[in-house]
């Protein structure tokens, strides 16, 4: 993942977000991964590879064919279709136009799949229809947002869309490896930087810690080791507080 951005808006959003704007326009329109940036050394990641995030999802979320699902930062629907077709759908949101644009064209399903622009966080707070809700996602886009908005959503997630039992928050990269991952590359503050081309690294215990401020548990997944990415990222799942 890489842009040409400068730091974070005045929402909350990372400028790298920008990128996301712009870059699907130069993809091929059926170049789902690549519009996302999910690549490997310049390449769109494999079938497999999509898969195991498929699985992971599927399991962390604990989903049932009675869910619906709510997706912020769904991208161009691509990961969240595959998603809705083992519930009963439900709702993608997304900051980029031409990626909605995408996800509207190609994998919406009025009334069943929806798809929405609107940033992830602008979203979680002024939503209305939010008791529908069973299940939340928010696969690789948590890290670009400053850390005072990423607390902001996960507290509005929590007090707003009470029937959210279960919340994803994929693909987060392990602040612990930050130097194994960029080796020579590595800068002091990277880390904290949501607007760098990797966000905001976390350790387990700043997500406990998170978790808790915002009324929620954690635990900690990870993919296999065949995963292209396993090597420094893991899954968060929240969870309310048994009472």
């Amino acid at each position: 993942m890489d842009s040409g951005h400068s730091g974070p808006g005045a929402d909350g959003v990372s400028d790298i977000f920008s990128f996301y704007k712009e870059h699907p326009k130069t993809c091929d329109p059926k170049d789902y991964w690549g519009q996302v940036m999910r690549i490997v050394r310049g390449r769109p990641v494999g079938e497999d590879q999509i898969q195991m995030i498929v699985d992971a999802v599927l399991s962390g979320l604990q989903i049932r064919a009675d869910d619906v699902l709510l997706d912020l930062g769904c991208g161009n629907g691509a990961l969240t279709d595959r998603i809705f077709s083992h519930c009963q759908g439900g709702l993608g949101v997304d900051f980029s136009p031409s990626l909605i644009e995408v996800a509207e064209r190609d994998f919406a399903v009025p009334g069943q799949r929806d798809y929405h622009v609107q940033d992830a966080l602008g979203f979680a707070i002024a939503a209305t229809d939010t008791t529908r809700f069973t299940r939340a996602l928010c696969y690789g886009a948590l890290m670009f947002l400053t850390a005072e908005a990423a607390e902001k959503l996960l507290e509005s997630v929590n007090a707003r869309f009470p029937n959210v039992e279960r919340f994803m928050l994929g693909n987060m990269p392990d602040r612990r490896l930050i130097k194994d991952f960029f080796r020579g590359g590595y800068r002091p503050g990277m880390e904290d930087d949501p607007a760098g081309a990797t966000g905001i690294w976390r350790t387990e215990e700043d997500f406990a810690e998170l978790a808790r401020r915002t009324g929620w548990e954690c635990s900690i997944t990870r993919m296999p080791p065949e995963f292209f990415a396993a090597h420094y990222r893991y899954d968060v799942i929240l969870t309310r507080p048994v009472r």
